[in-house]
Formats: C-alpha cells, sequence, structure tokens
C-alpha cells in the first residue's frame, strides 16, 4: 500500500525542494530547446514546446534575463542566449586546453589543405562539431557545429566509441541511428564490426551515409589515458583521388597525435 502523503501532507522543505528541482529541469529542457532550435523563440512557443504554464516560463524567462543568460533579440519579445553564455563558454575554452589548441589545429588544416576541416567530440550519445573551418570547395556539409548526429553516420562516431565495450555501444545505439540518410541500413553487428575496424586501423574513412558526394576522413585525440577523447575530419569531395585520401589521413593522423595527451603505441 503506498504510505506517501498527499503533497499537502508533505514536509514544506520537501514540497519547496521538489519544487526547485523542477525548476531546474525547466532550465535545462529550455535551454536545451534553444539550442536545439538555433534560434530565437517567442516566450508563448517556448511554453507550449516545454509543455509547461506560460507563466512559469515567463518567470524563468525573467530570471534568467536578469542574468543575462537569455536576452530579448526580437520584434515579437522573442528570446534567445545572452552574454553570460559568451563568457561562459570562454571560460570553459580556458579550461580546457584541448578544445582551443584543436580549434587552431583545425584552422591549420582547412587553410593548408583547402578541405573542410572539424574538430569532433561524443555529447550526450551523439557525434558533435565542436569546431569547423570551411575549406575552399564548393559542396554542402552535412553537419553543424553543435548539432547532434547518430555515431553509425560518421567516420569519427566509430573513432569516439573505439574504447567502449560492445555492450555499451548496443545500449547506446538507437535502432534508427542505424539507418543512415544517404546509404543502405546496417545491423548492429555491422556497426560494431566497423568499430573494432576504426580501433585497428587508428583512423577511419566513411563513403555517402549522410552527403553521397563526400567522404569523412577521421583520425583520434586521446587523453591521458590513451582513451580516444575527440577526433579530427576531413569532409572531401567523393572524386578525390585515393592517393591524396591517402595522404589526408596520414596528414590527420599526425595532427590527432600532436593533439593527444598520451602517446598512441604503434600497430603491429
Amino acid at each position: 500500500m503506498d504510505q506517501t502523503p498527499p503533497s499537502s501532507d508533505r514536509p514544506a522543505a520537501q514540497q519547496t525542494g521538489s519544487s526547485r528541482e523542477r525548476g531546474l529541469d525547466r532550465v535545462i529542457a529550455l535551454l536545451a530547446h534553444l539550442h536545439r532550435v538555433g534560434r530565437p523563440v517567442r516566450v508563448g512557443d517556448l511554453a507550449r514546446a516545454l509543455s509547461a504554464p506560460r507563466s512559469t516560463v515567463y518567470s524563468l524567462v525573467k530570471s534568467l534575463t536578469d542574468a543575462s543568460l537569455l536576452e530579448t533579440v526580437g520584434p515579437n519579445g522573442e528570446v534567445f542566449f545572452g552574454k553570460s553564455m559568451y563568457f561562459y563558454g570562454m571560460d570553459y575554452l580556458r579550461a580546457h586546453d584541448l578544445f582551443e589548441r584543436a580549434r587552431a589545429e583545425v584552422d591549420r588544416l582547412a587553410r593548408e589543405t583547402g578541405e573542410t576541416t572539424q574538430f569532433c567530440v561524443l555529447h550526450e550519445g551523439k557525434y558533435t562539431v565542436a569546431h569547423m573551418s570551411s575549406g575552399q570547395r564548393p559542396f554542402r556539409v552535412s553537419s553543424e557545429v553543435g548539432v547532434g548526429i547518430p555515431l553509425p553516420w560518421t567516420a569519427s562516431g566509430r573513432l569516439l566509441l573505439a574504447d567502449f565495450p560492445d555492450a555499451e555501444i548496443r545500449a547506446m545505439i538507437a535502432p534508427g541511428d542505424l539507418h543512415p540518410p544517404r546509404s543502405a541500413a546496417m545491423t548492429i553487428e555491422e556497426f560494431l564490426a566497423a568499430v573494432a575496424a576504426a580501433r585497428q586501423e587508428g583512423s577511419c574513412i566513411t563513403s555517402g551515409l549522410i552527403d553521397p558526394y563526400t567522404h569523412c576522413i577521421a583520425a583520434p585525440i586521446r587523453d591521458q589515458a590513451g582513451r580516444v577523447t575527440a577526433t579530427l575530419c576531413f569532409v572531401v569531395l567523393v572524386n578525390t583521388p585515393p592517393e591524396r585520401i591517402a595522404s589526408l589521413r596520414d596528414m590527420l593522423v599526425a595532427s590527432g597525435q600532436s593533439l593527444s595527451l598520451a602517446p598512441v603505441a604503434k600497430r603491429e
């Protein structure tokens, strides 16, 4: 029998704590929604997206705006991320040396090769571009900075999972993740084999998984323990000669090793 007292009979401290937790959850959901849509949103639309009372969302928006975490940026009262977000992001970069060094390396590689270059990480179970520098090739890049993409759709995704046990990978990959938009569906066993191959090779090349006109070339960046913590990636045209692809791969591997915090064992 449920012995939990009704909310009106619960201690005031318990009700207050629960209310604060709900408020924090809504703040996180609000910020996540703004990040997901990537544009200013009216408060009424935020309330509908969060399935929350309009008065509650107005109150949250006011508190976040007062803290400069949000700003009113549109003619109809739309809100988006504020200046404090920028400063917090700069604090993150200062505290994480890899991100700052990787950004510089991506810009250098794009400048010297003319190819679109990316620095990629695993974020909330998705492949996510943390920094990108466009090359000189006139083609559309299929992934944007900060947008999560299913790991099986990318070369980097295979490397980012290289140190995960198969059981964890199975739990992380949803059935829909195994259906790239521009390629045939794969089984989880096929994807696990691709992860193992990338682990063994120390790099990965995929073709046409998201965009039928591009290859993706990726190399790992490792942490102090030697685990893959991020990747560098080139996105190149599908008609790029094989010798050029091999040269770009070797360049990425060298750059990844230079950014890594632990030496990489040579493959036998």
